[in-house]
């Protein structure tokens, strides 16, 4: 299930545009593990005053069951960047492509949530507030029965 990376850039700013292609980059191959495996892909949206769940089911026009739960940025990505025992090359490389792209979700945004939107189907939004004012940050899929 492709998706396309979201844009939305409604004033053009270099360092705006730069940061968007950096997340774009680190999210390139990754994808987000559940019962199905969904690509990991860039998002930015318009300026706000913050980050709420009301906030991002508006700028995605999302629909859900219910509200939009958020979640601990940092514990969100605790599962994906913690390195098992078990791990092989492959999971290992996985761990530090997604702790890469915390580093630069947290290093360049401000005011980091996750939100999950969904029950069964759910769309997780991983967004910050960039110099900007406008949400920028990655988005994937999860299905969880």
């Amino acid at each position: 299930m492709a998706e396309k990376k979201q844009k939305n850039f409604q004033k053009t700013n270099k360092n705006t545009e730069q940061l968007f292609r950096q997340i774009e980059q680190a999210c390139d191959g990754l994808f987000y593990i559940s019962e199905t495996d969904a690509p990991v892909v860039a998002f930015y949206g318009s300026a706000e005053r913050g980050t709420t769940g009301e906030i991002i089911l508006q700028q995605t026009g999302s629909k859900p069951e219910g509200p939009a739960e958020e979640v601990a940025f940092d514990e969100f990505f605790a599962r994906l960047t913690a390195i098992r025992d078990w791990f092989g090359a492959r999971e290992k490389a996985r761990a530090k492509k997604f702790l890469d792209l915390q580093n630069l979700i947290e290093e360049n945004l401000s005011d980091l949530k996750v939100f999950r939107i969904g029950k069964i189907r759910v769309r997780i939004y991983a967004v910050g507030v960039d110099d900007e004012g406008r949400l920028m940050g990655v988005a994937t899929d999860a299905v969880e029965t």
